[in-house]
C-alpha cells in the first residue's frame, strides 16, 4: 500500500465507509479503522446497518482525508473478507487509544457484541501531493 495511504490510516483520521444496501442504494457510516498486514480493519456494532449490509454483499468502498489538509485523501474500493469477533473489545480499546487517548473504549453498551470488518482493498485512489496553498 502507498505510504502516504498507510500514514491516513495511523493518523487520528476519522474513516468512512460505504456498503451496499439491499435495494443496491448505498449507505455511508463514519468509522474508527486501522491498517495492518495488507488490510483495512473497521470496528463495529454486530447487527448495525453496515454490519447487516455486508453479510449480503461484501463490496465496500471506503475513504479518508487528512485531519490537517483536505486534499490528502485516499478512496478505496474493496470486499469484507471476514469477519471477526472482537467481545473481548481489543481492537477497540486500541482505536480507542488511537483516537481519544483513552486505555478503553467508553461506549459499551449492554448486550453490544463488537466485530472487526476485514477489508481486502482492490483498488486504491491517491491524489498526487498537494498542499491547501498551492
Amino acid at each position: 500500500m502507498d505510504e502516504k495511504v498507510v500514514k491516513l490510516f495511523q493518523d487520528k483520521n476519522l474513516v468512512f465507509i460505504a456498503t451496499i444496501m439491499k435495494d443496491g442504494s448505498p449507505q455511508l457510516s463514519p468509522v474508527w479503522a486501522n491498517y495492518e498486514d495488507g488490510y483495512i480493519l473497521i470496528n463495529t456494532a454486530e447487527g448495525r446497518i453496515k454490519h447487516k449490509n455486508i453479510l449480503s454483499d461484501p463490496r465496500v468502498a471506503v475513504s479518508v482525508v487528512s485531519n490537517d489538509n483536505p486534499l490528502d485523501m485516499t478512496t478505496i474500493r474493496g470486499k469484507v473478507i471476514e469477519v471477526i469477533p472482537d467481545y473481548d473489545y481489543k481492537h477497540a480499546d486500541k482505536l480507542t487509544w488511537k483516537y481519544l487517548a483513552r486505555s478503553h473504549y467508553p461506549f459499551k453498551r449492554e448486550n453490544e457484541k463488537r466485530i472487526i470488518l476485514k477489508i481486502k482493498p482492490s483498488h486504491v485512489f491517491v491524489l498526487p501531493e498537494m498542499k491547501m496553498d498551492d
